[in-house]
């Protein structure tokens, strides 16, 4: 309704975020969700001369409810908001071999291997920790030549990395279909071959490295696909996973793999194994 009346944009944020009632609406394996937020903070971005206060109570007269409860408006200054937003991401340094640059800057190294990546639509541009233990390891550990499947690819940044440190093949795998198209768009940019498909349009082999950044809920549902997909002395690599949590992931997935202690940054653990 309120774009209907003139909102240039309108977004919904979880009012009880960071609370114990926050609610998680995104599906995650085996954890049931709701379709929408019970509690909501709704922002909307208007004209300048827009009569919000009129617009507001339009809004509530025609959707036939009791007008809302309380209410902010704010005025938002002009600015370049694309060089703004470009001035918040800076080259990252993930080894002295290894960096993310966004497009934008000239690459610190010009003789290291430089990953473009730019923030856009998919999780994953090297400024998390959890990317960053990621990385490290595929740099400390691929030697080339291996197979190597990235589920949950998100940006697709895995996977591009270790095709760039020397892995024969990489194919990412996400259920977010942005996700895939970001990926394939980032893998172009930086002018490598890796497959990235949604998990129902790609049967699963086995591969010499298997990494999965996601999260601990999903690791644990997934482990009997990942180790499947991971073959006799191959390798996985788990991280979303907050420190206090390695335990419980550690657990399930010794049941495949030799396990080797989680290497932690910032709260979050990155484990990593060798199939038995």
């Amino acid at each position: 309704m309120l774009l209907a009346h003139g909102a240039l944009s309108v977004d919904l944020l979880d009012a009880d975020a960071d609370t114990p009632d926050e609610q998680a609406i995104f599906g995650e394996p085996g954890e049931p969700t709701a379709s929408v937020w019970q509690h909501n903070l709704i922002n909307a971005l208007f004209e300048p001369d827009a009569d919000v206060e009129s617009i507001l109570q339009d809004c509530y007269t025609d959707l036939g409810i009791p007008p809302p409860p309380a209410y902010r408006i704010e005025k938002l200054e002009e600015n370049d908001w694309v060089r703004l937003t470009q001035s918040q991401f800076d080259p990252i340094r993930i080894s002295d071999r290894l960096w993310i640059v966004p497009t934008w800057h000239t690459p610190c190294d010009p003789g290291a291997i430089n990953i473009a990546l730019d923030p856009g639509l998919a999780f994953g541009t090297g400024s998390h920790p959890t990317t960053r233990l990621c990385l490290n390891w595929l740099d400390k550990n691929l030697t080339g030549g291996e197979t190597v499947l990235d589920y949950g690819c998100g940006s697709g940044i895995l996977a591009i990395a270790a095709m760039k440190l020397g892995a024969c093949s990489a194919i990412g795998v996400d259920i977010d279909a942005q996700a895939v198209q970001a990926s394939h768009d980032n893998a172009l940019a930086n002018s490598v071959q890796a497959d990235f498909r949604q998990p129902d349009d790609i049967q699963l082999t086995q591969y010499d490295v298997v990494v999965a950044n996601i999260l601990t809920n999903p690791l644990c549902a997934l482990a009997p696909l990942l180790a499947n997909a991971t073959r006799k002395d191959g390798h996985i690599v788990l991280s979303g996973i907050l420190a206090a949590q390695e335990a419980e992931v550690s657990h399930i997935y010794a049941q495949w793999f030799e396990l080797a202690p989680g290497v932690i940054e910032d709260g979050w653990c990155c484990l990593s194994g060798v199939k038995r």
